[in-house]
């Protein structure tokens, strides 16, 4: 079952004073990020929220699910959604507890050899 895209923009509209809040599209389902940092999915219409030990301190005693088959046990916060500030807390604690997103990479373009042999473009160094 894939999520209905107003879930998705309801959730983000209950997180939106944590600021930086935005949900991407992802096999059907949604990613949740929090300053290009993912700390949630949205799946089956479905909250759950990447397990750290500060989210838990935050709730206390967490409901936990995976949110694909096969995955590994998120916090499953779906009936806490009508509370926006408990809500943005949990999401500010997660977003501090996980590490910086990792620096993409730009890759060089290779330089192509012509039918003479030479090479064309910037050749790499």
């Amino acid at each position: 079952m894939t999520t209905d895209a107003s879930y998705a923009k309801y959730v983000c509209d209950q997180l939106h004073a944590a600021g930086g809040i935005a949900a991407r599209k992802m096999f059907g389902e949604y990613g949740l990020y929090r300053h290009g940092k993912i700390v949630a999915l949205i799946a089956d219409n479905q909250l759950f929220v990447k397990p750290t030990p500060a989210g838990e301190e935050v709730l206390g005693t967490p409901t936990y699910g995976p949110p694909y088959p096969g995955a590994k046990p998120f916090f499953n916060v779906s009936d806490l959604l009508d509370d926006p500030e408990w809500l943005v807390r949990l999401i500010q604690a997660t977003d501090a507890a996980l590490p910086a997103p990792k620096k993409k990479l730009q890759r060089r373009p290779v330089a192509k050899k012509t039918v003479t042999g030479k090479t064309k473009g910037k050749p790499r160094q």
